[in-house]
Parts: C-alpha cells; sequence; structure tokens
C-alpha cells in the first residue's frame, strides 16, 4: 500500500512500528509513494480519524497529538483497510448490551449496528478483544457509568484494550486479503509438536538434544508459575541437552531448516535455561552458502555461559544474511561430574525485523508483585541508545504513590555520562516506547502493551531549553546509579494487573520490557518487501452515513469517551489521555 508523509508528523516512527505489525501478522506491506493513484497520506490534524475502505485516490489518515501509539496507528490503518468498528456488527445484540439512558444526549447513533450489505465479519466470532471495539464508558453521561456492557461479564474490561490487534483481527485481515503467510516471519517454535518445527540434529556430533514433555512445578517447565495457570501453559516440551553424563567438550547440535531470506537484518530470540554446570556453554552458530550452493559457511553469532542461577533467560541476538542459511544451537558440555541437569532451550523466533536494543528482564515478578505497595518501584540497568545517550527506567509494580493501585506504571529519564559533551542537547525530536512483551510462543498472536511518546522541542521544564536536557543539569544525583538522573516522563497507569494473566505478559513468573529511545529522523524503516495487496474497495454508501470514520485519542479504555457525528456525517470517536 502506498503512503506519504506529512511534513509536520512527528509520528513517524510508530507509524513505522504499525506497518512492522502488519508485516509481522498478514501479507499487508507498504511503500513510499510513487504516483499511484489510491495511496494513504498519514497527516497531523486534529485528532486521530480514518476512512473506511479504498477511495480509489489519496486518503487521509490522522494522527493527531496524543495519537503516538501502535494500538491506534493499527486501529486508524485497519479502518483504511475496509474495517468498521466491532460492536457496530449486526449480531452484536447476542453478545454486548448497550444501555441507551446513560449516552450523553444527540450521541446514541454512534451506537447503530450495521447491516449485511454494508459489513461483514467474514465468518469469524464477535471479537471483545478486537482494537476495533469501542471502551466499556463510551459516550457516558457519566464517567463512572458504563454505555457497554458484554454479556459474558469476564469481557467487560476486556473491551476497549489498547495493546495490540487480536488474534480474530488478525484472522479477519488475513482472510479480508487471502494472506497465507506472514512477510516477515522466517521461523518459530515452542517444541510443542513432535517433528520439532522440521529443526535436525547434527549427525557429526556426539550427543542429541532431547524432546522433553515438563509439567507444572518441574524446573525445566517454562510455564506459568504465578497462579495464573491456564489449560495451555500446565505442561510443555522443551529441548534439552543432559550435560550430567560423558566427558567435557562433548557437545551436540540442532540446526534449523533451511530458510531463504527476503530481508538482510534479521532477529532470533528465545529462552533457554541453564542447571548444570556453570561451566556449560550454549553457543549459536549461522550456517550460509558457501558459494557452491551448500550450507557449510560457518559463523559464531554468540556464546552463552552457563550462570548458575537455574533461571529461564530471554536470548535477543541481531544478525545479517541475504543468502540461505541455517541457524544452529551448540551444547557445549562443560563438567559433567559436577552437573545435575542440562542445557534447555524453548519458544524460538525468528523475524526479519531489527531486534531491540534495551531488555530489562525482571525475575520473579509474581513475588515482587505481591510484596508491593504504591510507590515502591524497580530501577532498570543503565542503557545506552544508538546515539550514545544513557537513560534508565524506573516499574512501579502497583504504581506510584498517587495512583489506584492496580496498574503497573513505567518512567523514564535520561541519564548524565561519560558521552554527554558529544552529545546534542536539548535531546529533543527523538522518540520514547516501552514495550511490556506477551511472551505467547505464537508471536503473531501477542499482544504486547506499547507506548510512546515523542520529546518536544516547545515544551520547558525547569533549567530546560526545551526537550530533554543534560541530566546533570536539570537532575538530581541518584546513588544506585551513581551518576545524575533527569527529570522523569512516563505513565502512572501503563498496564492493568488484570491483563498479566489474562495474557502471556508473565511467564515463569519473569516479565519483560522492552526500551527505545531514538531519533525520529533515524528510526529504520524497511522498504525491501511490498506485498502486491489490493486495497479493500469502498463500500456501498449506505443512506445518512459517509465512509469517513474517526478515532481521536483512544489511549485508556478506562477513560475513552467519543464525541458526535459532523453534520457532514463522520463517525468520529474520542477519548482522553
Amino acid at each position: 500500500i502506498p503512503y506519504k508523509m506529512g511534513t509536520n508528523l512527528n509520528t513517524k516512527g510508530v507509524i513505522f512500528q504499525a506497518f512492522e505489525m502488519f508485516r509481522l501478522k498478514s501479507c499487508i506491506d507498504f511503500k513510499p509513494y510513487e504516483g499511484e493513484n489510491s495511496y494513504l497520506q498519514f497527516e497531523k490534524l486534529d485528532g486521530c480519524w480514518s476512512y473506511v475502505g479504498n477511495l480509489q485516490t489519496g486518503q487521509v489518515v490522522s494522527i493527531g497529538p496524543g495519537c503516538e501509539h501502535k494500538d491506534i496507528v493499527e486501529h486508524e490503518v485497519l479502518h483504511a483497510l475496509g474495517f468498521f468498528h466491532e460492536q457496530s456488527r449486526t449480531d452484536r445484540d447476542d453478545y454486548v448490551k448497550i444501555w441507551w439512558n446513560e449516552i450523553t444526549e444527540g450521541q446514541a447513533y454512534n451506537f447503530e449496528k450495521y447491516n449485511e450489505s454494508l459489513i461483514s465479519d467474514l465468518n469469524t466470532p464477535y471479537d471483545y478483544e478486537s482494537v476495533m471495539h469501542y471502551g466499556p464508558y463510551s459516550f457516558s453521561k457519566n464517567k463512572s457509568v458504563r454505555t457497554i456492557t458484554t454479556k459474558i461479564p469476564e469481557f467487560n474490561n476486556v473491551i476497549g484494550q489498547s495493546q495490540d490487534m487480536s488474534k480474530i483481527d488478525v484472522e479477519r485481515l488475513n482472510r479480508m486479503y487471502h494472506c497465507a503467510s506472514s512477510l516477515t516471519i522466517l521461523d518459530q517454535c515452542s517444541f510443542e509438536s513432535i517433528d520439532i518445527c522440521g529443526m535436525v540434529q547434527n549427525g557429526k556430533d556426539v550427543k542429541d538434544w532431547e524432546h522433553t514433555l515438563t509439567t507444572t512445578g518441574e524446573n525445566n517447565n517454562h510455564c506459568l508459575e504465578s497462579g495464573c495457570t491456564t489449560g495451555n501453559h500446565l505442561k510443555e516440551y522443551v529441548m534439552s541437552f543432559d550435560t550430567t553424563k560423558g566427558l567435557s567438550g562433548e557437545t551436540a547440535i540442532l540446526e534449523s531448516r533451511i530458510l531463504y531470506p527476503r530481508r538482510n537484518e534479521k532477529c532470533l530470540q528465545f529462552f533457554y535455561k541453564f542447571d548444570g554446570s556453570p561451566k556449560d556453554e550454549l553457543i549459536v552458530w549461522l550456517k550460509t552458502d558457501d558459494g557452491t550452493g551448500n550450507i557449510r559457511k560457518s559463523i559464531k553469532v554468540k556464546s552463552i555461559h552457563g550462570d548458575g542461577e537455574k533461571q529461564w533467560n530471554f536470548a535477543n541476538i541481531p544478525f545479517n544474511t541475504r543468502t540461505k542459511f541455517r541457524y544452529v544451537f551448540q551444547g557445549l558440555k562443560g563438567d559433567p561430574q559436577n552437573s545435575k541437569g542440562g542445557i534447555h532451550l524453548d519458544d524460538i523466533t525468528l523475524t526479519e525485523m531489527q531486534c531491540p536494543t534495551s531488555v530489562w528482564q525482571i525475575r520473579n515478578f509474581t513475588s515482587i508483585l505481591k510484596s508491593s505497595s504504591k510507590g515502591d518501584y524497580l530501577a532498570s540497568p543503565i542503557f545506552y541508545n544508538s546515539e550514545g545517550y544513557c537513560f534508565v527506567l524506573n516499574l512501579y509494580p502497583r504504581g506510584p504513590a498517587n495512583s489506584n493501585g492496580d496498574y503497573l506504571g513505567i518512567m523514564f529519564s535520561l541519564c548524565s555520562s561519560q558521552n554527554d559533551g558529544a552529545l546534542e542537547w536539548p535531546a529533543a525530536n527523538r522518540q520514547v516506547t516501552f514495550t511490556i512483551v506477551d511472551q505467547d510462543p505464537d508471536i503473531t498472536q501477542r499482544m504486547s502493551a506499547s507506548r510512546s511518546f515523542v520529546t518536544d522541542p516547545n515544551q520547558h521544564y525547569s533549567k530546560s531549553k526545551g526537550g530533554l536536557e543534560i541530566a546533570d543539569i536539570t537532575g538530581v544525583f541518584h546513588p544506585f546509579y551513581n551518576t545524575h538522573i533527569g527529570p522523569w516522563y512516563g505513565w502512572r497507569y501503563f498496564l492493568p494487573h488484570r491483563e498479566l494473566c489474562r495474557r502471556n505478559f508473565l511467564k515463569n513468573g519473569n516479565l519483560i520490557i522492552l526500551a527505545n529511545f531514538e531519533s525520529r529522523f533515524k528510526i529504520f524503516y524497511f522498504n525491501e518487501v511490498f506485498a502486491k495487496c489490493e486495497l479493500v474497495k469502498s463500500h456501498p454508501r449506505v443512506k445518512g452515513i459517509s465512509q469517513r470514520t474517526v478515532l481521536l485519542l483512544k489511549t485508556s479504555s478506562k477513560s475513552a469517551q467519543h464525541n458526535v457525528w459532523s453534520p457532514q456525517c463522520k463517525i468520529k470517536d474520542q477519548g482522553k489521555c
């Protein structure tokens, strides 16, 4: 789908993030405009809105102030791709109840449903999780009284979620555009099938990796041990290399099937665990075409040594190749006489995307959450971005002291470092993104929670010239970091606790946070793959209803409010941060 970016748009990074989600979960791709008749024009206008369907001409998608979030961009792009709001379905009364008396006067028509001549569910179930669903307080006279309730009460706090496209959103999108596969997933494996996803044991090694069934409570089980036990987490398979027998130096090699790349950049992510000897080692190799058509050229990508902690860890390994290849896991025995376990692998994902650069894994978060009070926080390690800026995060398990205690809160601050003299100050026009990872084994079904903001050169702070100033000028000395920390920015209400167990945000009791702080002019955008999918044709116009649908500041289902149709009969949604 061709696109153009407005000159005043400061949210390009978030738009590119949303593009990558479409590439990851469907065959929908985006390319810079090259004179095509149909294209999307992204602009920073009043609010967030989009037309529904392909208007067969250039059509505006507004990503206005306060809309700098991945889920909002996804929502607006889905409108352009032909999606209406979920609660507009013909059969919606079977699933939700509209409380007409609680709707603000003059707003009731926002809750009308459409007939089958205008809208199709593509033979998919009603989706309470849809990123296209109104929140429970939309258009409410009283912000504490719901205008929509679900027939199944457990979904009352699910509708209006602001995380990501749901599983059914993705299914519907792929049916609409006849997508057979992802554009950026090369491989993924949770080892639940006996064929281990086509991976092969190398015949030249001494030992083999074993396909091992684990159950809840076993040391090797990579599952929820937090009280959030849902059916598919009670037992699972992992790949294990026993290092308790034999000789030091013996190896087991597990190779992927042959893979054929479309892009150069790759990101290999997986979970691993050492519970044998601290001298055990896991080595990741890349085997590529040696120029003769054979996959024989080996490059060592990463060596990981036993840590003695017997905990599941998250690995995040970038590499590049444009030729056919395999990725390889080599387990190496270190000291069998002093080993009581081995090396374990689970939930491998290989994508042609950028790897996150700043990863914070918080172990035993379930226990931390239980023992925390409002205002308590966890301090991250010090991170550095690609430009050399130093930054840190604070995670509030029960929110800051002035919150309600039912949400995770996240705050960001720059810190002073030896690089300060070589950097641009203030650090304006840079995008900050936090992501709490949904650890579902299937990356296409993950609904990670992500929020972004752009540092504003026109916003002034104490002792600051705008944007974010040097921490040792605007901040205070922090003994934990042994450096100066600047002002804090972020969200008191980032993710509700109820989502931690409903999704897979906690796996083995651990929480994973990704952080990104980059110049919005330098955010890398892939433009190597263009899926030749046509835009959905615009729906037949219904009397009294135009084809323009608007979403403004849908940042929180908790506080979402909605505005009226204009005299031109636009469908207009509005919310507040």
